[in-house]
Order: structure tokens, then C-alpha cells, then sequence
């Protein structure tokens, strides 16, 4: 499966034709177009390869522009500077944790608590974690983009950087259509994610769920389509019921993290995992020293590692391997801890 967050992964400045077309004007923008069009000529033939129907193409190839914006949005992301430092994370959980989203987040949970347990019971998912991810994507439903995505996609497979997996997106795209999502749903960010999971493409054609018994998937209009897609990406990205994604924890001054140390390396987001400790289980953690903040202690079996995201001295979290499956969905600790927060606060 082609993770959402390896989609979203932040990608290496370079300058390529697509960007002269940025700054320097009428010519080489119209160089550049030129060859935009030239290059779907290529992408069409492959799409064909792939089974997209030549009625979807003719409908779809003519109408497509290039559109410098989603180059220009695509290279100003933070990630893009590989030698940036980790700022703390209390300024993104003032932003993305202000009382505004939480109050928005319950009102959403107890509104849609009927379809809510329904799906935790198929899926094993929590009913505030598919909140949380529901809130935190497109607001509850509120902001979805309004990028058109086969523009958008095929731009950024001509801009050449990640030129196979857009390619593959825009080809997942067309098979969309060709399943019955209309063009005018094929709305969202200018990365190509979509509706209000913000799923992309492929993932859409792979884990989009019909929820409410219509016969189609309609994340862009139906919650319940919307939260049982969402319930049924966690369970496929390896869900464990019962279990939390975690909790906040204090450390004591005197903890020595010698004895803590992971000295393992992930074969993906190398930066994200770097910052965990090794895994112990809960027992062991509190034999260490460290203690809940807000909530019991799991079971002592449980296994976790540990992350410090605002420094020593500040306010720790104990990550489950639930944990991981919120950054299967988006690799970023802020985000997966963002999110694990406003679910734990959706259902108070």
C-alpha cells in the first residue's frame, strides 16, 4: 500500500522548467505549457496501459493547463530544508488544539456517536480517533480544497521531482471517474488529497468505504462514507482495539536516557522514529520513574517508547504501536500527537 504519508513526504527543492515558469515570465511560461501538453500525451498513453477508459481521457486530457501554483506551494513546505531544526511542538498544539477545535470536535462526536459505534465495532477504531483525523484533515468536513486534482496531479508528475507517483495518482484519478466520482468531486488539495478523509487517489480506490448503504463511497458529502473510510484505513494500517495511542507522562529529573536509547533505524521517516526512545513495556517505564499525567497506566504488558517533544523538563509522551498507525496515516509526530490529544479531549 502506498502510505498517505509517503505521498505527503515533504520533497527536496530542485529547479527544474516547471519552476522557471514562477518568475520569469510570458516565455517561458509559454515554453513550458508547451511541453506540459506534450508530456500528457505520455501520460495519457499510460493511463490507457492501466485500463482508463478513452471516454474519461477525451473528457479530461483538453480541458488540463499546467498550474505553477501547486509547484510553488509544493516547494515552500518546511520539510523542504533537510538542515531546519525541530522547533518545540506546544506551538503547533496551541494551534492545532485550541479550544475553538475541541469544542468543534465534541459537537462532531456526539452528533455522529450513532454511526460512530457502529464503525468502531466493524473496525476496532475508536470513535474519537476517527474524530480526531476527521477534524484535524478538513475540519470536520468543513475545508476540503479547492484544487482541481487532475490539474493539480498531472502538474506536479510534469514537474518531474516525484514524477512516477504523481503520475500513478493521476492515473488513480481517472479510475475514480471511471468507478463514477464525477469531476467536479475530484476537488482538494493541491497535493491531490481528497474529500474528507483527504485521501489521495489510490488510497481512495484501495480503502474508501460506503457508510451509509447507497451503494457508493461519497467522502466529500456523506459523513458516515467519510468516517467509515477513515475507520477502515486505521484497521488496515494495523489498529489494535483496546489499546491506547498513548499517553503524557512525567519524567523525574534524575531519569538517565543512557539506558533508554534506541539503537534501531527505520527503513521510512527516519527523522520521526529517531526521536523515539527504545520500546519497554509499561511496567517497565514505571519501575524507571515515570508517571501518567492524566490517565491510568495501561496494561503492564503494553509496549511503548518514549518522546520528549518540547524538551527535558517539559511534558513526555509513552507511544504505543497505535501510535504508529496515526503516522501511517501522516508522518509527522505533530500531527499523530495533535491528533491522539483532540481525541482524547473529543470524548471527555
Amino acid at each position: 500500500m502506498r502510505d498517505i504519508h509517503t505521498v505527503r513526504a515533504r520533497i527536496a527543492l530542485g529547479l527544474t522548467a516547471a519552476a522557471l515558469c514562477l518568475g520569469v515570465g510570458g516565455a517561458a511560461c509559454a515554453q513550458d505549457d508547451t511541453g506540459f501538453q506534450s508530456y500528457l500525451t505520455t501520460l495519457r498513453a499510460k493511463a490507457e496501459a492501466k485500463g482508463v477508459s478513452r471516454a474519461t481521457l477525451d473528457a479530461v486530457i483538453p480541458t488540463l493547463t499546467l498550474n505553477p501554483r501547486v509547484i510553488e506551494l509544493d516547494r515552500a513546505q518546511p520539510g523542504a530544508n533537510p538542515n531546519a531544526g525541530i522547533p518545540d511542538f506546544a506551538p503547533y498544539q496551541a494551534q492545532h488544539l485550541s479550544s475553538a477545535i475541541i469544542a468543534n470536535g465534541r459537537s462532531a462526536y456526539q452528533a455522529e456517536r450513532w454511526r460512530l459505534r457502529r464503525i468502531e465495532q466493524q473496525t476496532g477504531v475508536p470513535e474519537s480517533i476517527m474524530v480526531a483525523i476527521w477534524g484535524h484533515e478538513t475540519s470536520y468536513g468543513r475545508v476540503m480544497g479547492g484544487f482541481d486534482l487532475p490539474r493539480a496531479l498531472a502538474s506536479l508528475a510534469y514537474e518531474g521531482r516525484r514524477r512516477d507517483l504523481f503520475a500513478d495518482e493521476f492515473i488513480a484519478s481517472m479510475q475514480m471517474m471511471d468507478r463514477g466520482v464525477t469531476r467536479s468531486q475530484l476537488v482538494g488539495s493541491w497535493a491531490g488529497a481528497t474529500g474528507g478523509p483527504q485521501f489521495l487517489p489510490s488510497i481512495y480506490l484501495r480503502l474508501a468505504r460506503d457508510g451509509d448503504g447507497d451503494g457508493r463511497a461519497d467522502i466529500w458529502s456523506s459523513h458516515a462514507d467519510t468516517l467509515a473510510s477513515i475507520g477502515n484505513y486505521f484497521a488496515n494500517a494495523g489498529w489494535r482495539p483496546g489499546q491506547p495511542w498513548g499517553l503524557a507522562v512525567s519524567v523525574p529529573a534524575s531519569f538517565d536516557r543512557s539506558q533508554i536509547t534506541n539503537r534501531l533505524l527505520s527503513p521510512r521517516c527516519l527523522k520521526v522514529f529517531a526521536r523515539h526512545s527504545g520500546w519497554k513495556t509499561m511496567a517497565e517505564w514505571r519501575a524507571l520513574g515515570v508517571t501518567p499525567v492524566s490517565r491510568n497506566w495501561p496494561g503492564d504488558s503494553v509496549l511503548a517508547t518514549l518522546i520528549e517533544p518540547d524538551g527535558v523538563g517539559r511534558t513526555a509522551y509513552l507511544l504505543t504501536g497505535n501510535y504508529r498507525v496515526i503516522l501511517d496515516y501522516n508522518c509527522s509526530n505533530f500531527y499523530a500527537l495533535s491528533v491522539g490529544l483532540l481525541a482524547d479531549a473529543v470524548e471527555q
